[in-house]
Order: C-alpha cells, then structure tokens, then sequence
C-alpha cells in the first residue's frame, strides 16, 4: 500500500457530479479524504468507488467537516480543497510544493476565475472587504481567502483551531499568524462550480459567511485591546 505524501482534505455535501472530476485528477502520492457533511444523494458511493477515504461528520458546517478531515488526515502535508469541481485537483502542488520544500508554513490559493460566471458579483463584494479586513489585522499582502490551503499536519493540529462554520479558514489564517508563520498566497484557477454553492452560492450564505469571519475579526482585535 503506497503511503500518502498529501491528504487533501475535501468538505462535501452532495457533490456526486461533480466528485468523479476531482477524485480522478489528483497528483500522485495524494490521497483524498472525503468528509460527507449530511449528502443525502450519491457522494458517498461515488466517492468510495473512486478510491477515496471517507469520513462522515454529522454536526452540519464547513469548519466541522475541515476539522473532522484534518483529524483523519495521517500525511505529514494536509492540504484542503472543494469537492465542487470549482477547483483542479491537479493545480494543488502549487500550494504543496513550498511546504514540502519547507520555504513557507501556510500557503494559500488566491483564486483566478477562469470566467465571469466562476466568481458572481456579490462574492467579489464581500471577498474584497474581506481581504481589506485581512490585511489591516495581519499586514499580510492578501487578496483572497481561497479555499485551496496547504501546511504541515502536526502544526495544524497544534492550532486548535474552535469555529466550526464558515470562519474556519480565517481562523487558521489568524493563528497561524499570531504564531509565526511564514504565509504567502499563489494564484490558483477557479472554475464555475457543478451545482449549487451551500456558502457562497446565494446572497443569504454569503452573509453568513461575513458573519462569522467578521465575528473573529472584531474578538480578535478586541483581546489585544485588552490584553
């Protein structure tokens, strides 16, 4: 049995159709470790006939299934990317490779729609104030808060990281700098996604998203007020 170099971890919730397209393009020495967050159609099946690792986490929320990936995850790099097909499996050593070759501890994929239809208006919105918000908390040049991610397991782990929704990443990305790390972005395509984004998808889950990075911004900046 060929040891994983990578786990990618992937958040699903009724992804089948678009799961054969990731699941067959991953590089070698990747494995994939499929979180089925509640699909009520195929993904499971789909995912297990391809070869995937599967793991079920019932508590509903992206930073639930990240979580529960990253704790099934046995590679020493753990990278993270959608099951939507938005995301070619086969662009994830841009984000891997610094890691491995240990220049940057956190690498994230700054997204380049590949049309207008990969990224709507109302997202654009937001992921800009967003990254405005980034920036001024961390001083870091980001542009994005791309899904695709990549760093070491043990030091993920060691995070602890608590959201369990759609801040998530944001809190990975605030840890990981209050603690030092070395973080940069890499431009990464980004399709149209196959079906429906639960997030981002609709104008109410993009203001839920808001919602929970902004929370994490505001308790952030108000403990080193007080501290």
């Amino acid at each position: 049995m060929t040891i994983p170099r990578v786990d990618v971890v992937m958040p699903c919730l009724n992804e089948e159709k678009a799961l054969p397209f990731v699941l067959t393009r991953l590089p070698d020495g990747y494995r994939a470790i499929v979180v089925d967050n509640g699909s009520t159609d195929r993904s499971v099946e789909v995912a297990l006939a391809h070869g995937a690792t599967v793991v079920h986490e019932g508590r509903r929320g992206f930073g639930s299934a990240a979580n529960a990936g990253l704790q099934a995850a046995t590679a020493p790099i753990v990278a993270f990317c959608d099951a939507d097909a938005s995301m070619d499996p086969r662009d994830l050593p841009l984000v891997v490779d610094p890691v491995v070759a240990g220049e940057l501890d956190l690498v994230l994929g700054r997204r380049r729609p590949t049309n207008t239809a990969a990224w709507p208006l109302h997202v654009r919105i937001a992921n800009r104030s967003l990254a405005f918000l980034m920036r001024r908390a961390t001083g870091l040049e980001l542009r994005d808060l791309g899904p695709m991610r990549a760093a070491d397991r043990d030091a993920l782990l060691a995070l602890d990281l608590q959201d369990r929704r759609s801040g998530y990443p944001l809190e990975m990305l605030l840890r990981a700098h209050d603690d030092g790390w070395r973080i940069r972005e890499v431009e990464t395509p980004y399709a149209p996604r196959v079906g429906r984004s639960k997030v981002t998808g609709t104008i109410r889950g993009t203001l839920t998203a808001i919602h929970d990075m902004s929370g994490l911004l505001i308790a952030r900046n108000r403990a080193r007020r007080t501290s």
